[in-house]
């Protein structure tokens, strides 16, 4: 691995903060103290410019090459945690119960702290580099929030990169999926508003557990039948809750998932059906069903020739023999999707040793993947501003 000397240098450091970030998560939205932590390094690492409360808890930092240029490149991280009580038993584990980087978002903001200490301190491109610390991103909204409060308005950028860690066991290995390379996903909910009474009575009411049961089976119709075999759509109903005593039937059911998808066609017929399905539902069992149904995230597009370069900055840290630009589309979401939406980049994901899977309360990511992934933040940014 050639990992970037001051970052190299700075390995302990970064551990450190890794870990602190990682013993106090903070939900999407709340991320106070990680901003905070966010700010303070900047500062001391003598970046030109830092500005917070963007999308709320949001932190930009701004660093000038030694070299005049126009163009600007941004490199963003996420920074919020989930609600996951952690089962790691690490020294550093989460000491906000029920709280927990699950997903690794500890380690992307770490990542690029390592990134902006040594862009700040080389300074070796033409142009600005723009440091984006994101809250927010599992399911609430937070990149969108950053844009609408003006992110690319305040600190245009020509291109943006993004990074996730990825628990294969393989460490140091990079690889970046072409086109369309994460899903778009809308969540759903649906009520069942039915009439309850007493458990023994059943026939006085219109029961909406067992409409909602029936309903969660008609619902996967629409993969079978509706939605074209060659296209990828996931449908998943993930909560249901009814009633709250052994000798009641409940006068509501609550449905709740996600819709997943690489074209917006196809999730717009899911929706369709979903709301035809309800809409028969209530007529055939004498009932009210509402449904709402919202976009999350939308498909996350990676620029084919931004990946490529993407690619070749991670060779240089990496080694060719680690890289792939072949990797298969994955059905998991990510927000950076609105940030290129707006701006053409790129988005990758690099291996570390652990094997837990990301959002499970075992995950665990290995430290040893700091400077690695810091360098290739720092190594797009001088790839793409050469004089």
């Amino acid at each position: 691995m050639a990992v970037l000397p001051i970052i190299d240098a700075s390995t302990e450091e970064l551990t450190e903060i890794f870990k602190d970030l990682h013993a106090h998560p903070e939900i999407g939205f709340t991320e106070t103290r990680t901003a905070g932590i966010v700010a303070d390094k900047l500062r001391e690492y003598g970046v030109d410019e830092v500005h917070v409360g963007i999308g709320q808890t949001g932190v930009v930092g701004i660093i000038k090459g030694k070299r005049a240029g126009p163009r600007r490149i941004g490199v963003r991280a996420d920074m919020d945690a989930l609600p996951i009580s952690e089962e790691t038993n690490l020294a550093y584990a989460s000491t906000n119960p029920g709280v927990m980087h699950a997903c690794g978002h500890d380690s992307h903001t770490t990542m690029l702290l390592g990134a902006a200490k040594h862009l700040a301190a080389t300074r070796d491109f033409a142009g600005t580099a723009v440091m984006i610390f994101q809250p927010a991103e599992e399911g609430l909204g937070g990149a969108r929030d950053m844009i609408r409060d003006g992110l690319f308005d305040r600190f245009p950028c020509d291109e943006v990169y993004g990074m996730h860690n990825s628990p294969n066991g393989t460490p140091g290995s990079v690889g970046i999926c072409k086109g369309a390379a994460m899903a778009g996903a809308s969540f759903f909910d649906i009520t069942v508003q039915g009439k309850g009474s007493h458990a023994a009575m059943p026939h006085q009411s219109r029961d909406p557990l067992v409409i909602a049961s029936d309903l969660v089976g008609s619902l996967q119709t629409i993969l079978s039948r509706n939605v074209a075999p060659l296209d990828t759509c996931v449908l998943s109903v993930t909560q249901l809750h009814a009633g709250a005593a052994y000798n009641v039937v409940p006068d509501t059911a609550t449905l709740a998932g996600t819709i997943r998808y690489f074209k917006d066609e196809v999730c717009t017929l899911a929706e369709t059906r979903m709301r035809e399905l309800c809409a028969g539902f209530a007529v055939a069992y004498g009932v009210t069903i509402n449904i709402d149904v919202r976009n999350v995230f939308d498909v996350l597009m990676n620029d084919s020739e931004l990946s490529d370069a993407y690619m070749e900055a991670a060779a240089d840290i990496v080694g060719r023999e680690n890289i792939s630009d072949t990797d298969q589309p994955a059905t998991g979401s990510e927000d950076f999707a609105d940030m290129l939406k707006v701006i053409p980049g790129a988005y990758c994901r690099i291996g570390h040793s652990g094997t837990a899977g990301l959002h499970n309360p075992s995950f665990f990511l290995d430290p040893e993947v700091l400077p690695v992934g810091a360098s290739i933040m720092a190594r797009i940014v001088e790839r793409r501003l050469v004089a």
